[in-house]
């Protein structure tokens, strides 16, 4: 997902979009991060409340910080013998 203006919402604001990584970490636990919003961050044990919960984390960080202008273009796995 890009993030970009979008049409006003019902209550009259802009919506926006973000792009939103997520990872499942080694204790099974799923954890949300959103790149343009600097220590927006969340986990939880299931996708469905890990949605809510970012989109909660987010409105937050939107009222302290505005987002990074930046363009998410996507995810590279590069393999390294170490």
């Amino acid at each position: 997902m890009i993030r970009r203006a979008k049409a006003k919402a019902r209550d009259g604001r802009m919506k926006r979009e973000f792009s939103v990584v997520i990872e499942k970490d080694p204790t099974g636990y799923f954890v949300a991060s959103v790149p343009a919003l600097r220590g927006c961050h969340t986990q939880a044990k299931s996708l469905d409340v890990l949605m809510t919960r970012i989109r909660e984390a987010i409105e937050l960080c939107l009222e302290v910080e505005d987002p990074v202008k930046s363009e998410f273009i996507g995810v590279q796995r590069i393999a390294i013998s170490a």
